[in-house]
């Protein structure tokens, strides 16, 4: 209850309530990218600082806990899809890329959950985002195709996962944050620290916009995606949680690669997934991934984590 309280959530849950009642409510195309260009780099930033001050041998245990994750997860989805037999291979595949890799929105709100707990976690975490996002976008694209012989363009693919907005402004930020001197770093907090909660509450207002859009569409694509929509978060959840104990991490980050594994792309993973496996239809995905995990991660699955983490 207290994370639906918090202000950044509750400018989701008006934005979601605006978009219903058919409310003209919207941030300009040209803002609503300018927010989301803000926020990957700022976390970026945030954790290249952070990750300046890590011992590589205390990282690397997390580092390939991460990577397995990546590879795991999307099998997971994939095979749990099959079963049902309502979705053909392409849609599959793609739909399980999705949840494979991340959000920056649901990661970012996590992190700010957190700080507002004052619950510590560790400083690279932000490595950890950027490193689950390429894994899973190919092994979905293998799924679907399988193999990568019948994909059309490969180098545009690798190149639009590589270097996509997302990835790029993220892996960017974590570079000039690494190699800038802490104090010179000190003086973008006044833009990239001090305003980063008043621009994910923006974001999330136009995030839950769209999300109330995409959930006209659940009635098309069943209860069957709206099931795998809920179940995948926890079941990629739990897996997330094993792995951050396994590894030792604190109950912070263990949130935080939880957050990660069970959270659903709908910025790289569309991208990829047009170029790779245009026959799969991008409705399904967005749908999933927008409409019920992602609302359902930032309301409910933070919080339920955590208190799960904190039970162990």
């Amino acid at each position: 209850m207290s994370n639906l309280l918090d202000p950044t959530v509750l400018c989701f849950v008006v934005g979601l309530i605006a978009g219903l009642a058919k409310s003209d409510l919207k941030l300009p195309k040209s803002s609503y990218e300018f927010v989301s260009l803000y926020l990957l780099l700022a976390i970026g930033l945030k954790g290249g600082v952070q990750l300046g001050k890590t011992d590589f041998a205390t990282f690397l245990p997390a580092l390939l806990g991460t990577i397995a994750l990546g590879l795991v997860i999307p099998v997971i989805a994939f095979k749990i899809l099959i079963w049902t037999k309502k979705f053909s291979r392409v849609d599959a595949g793609s739909i399980a890329a999705h949840y494979g890799s991340v959000s920056a929105v649901t990661f970012a709100t996590a992190i700010s959950y957190l700080e507002t707990q004052n619950i510590s976690y560790e400083s690279y975490v932000t490595t950890l985002m950027v490193i689950l996002e390429a894994p899973a976008i190919i092994v979905g694209i293998y799924l679907a195709k399988g193999g990568f012989k019948a994909v059309d363009d490969r180098k545009e693919l690798m190149r639009d996962i590589l270097f996509g907005k997302s990835l790029f402004l993220l892996g960017g930020g974590l570079v000039i944050g690494y190699v800038a001197s802490e104090a010179k770093m000190k003086q973008l907090d006044p833009l990239f620290v001090d305003l980063f909660k008043g621009f994910l509450a923006l974001f999330l207002l136009e995030m839950g916009v769209k999300t109330s859009q995409q959930m006209s569409l659940l009635k098309k694509t069943g209860m069957c995606l709206v099931l795998f929509a809920i179940g995948m978060p926890l079941i990629s959840g739990t897996l997330g949680i094993g792995v951050g104990k396994l590894i030792g991490m604190s109950d912070g980050g263990v949130l935080i690669l939880t957050i990660l594994a069970a959270s659903a792309s709908y910025i790289a993973a569309p991208s990829a997934m047009k170029i790779a496996v245009p026959q799969a239809s991008p409705t399904l995905s967005l749908t999933a991934s927008l409409a019920i995990t992602f609302p359902f991660n930032i309301i409910v699955g933070i919080p339920l984590f955590l208190k799960i983490i904190q039970s162990i």
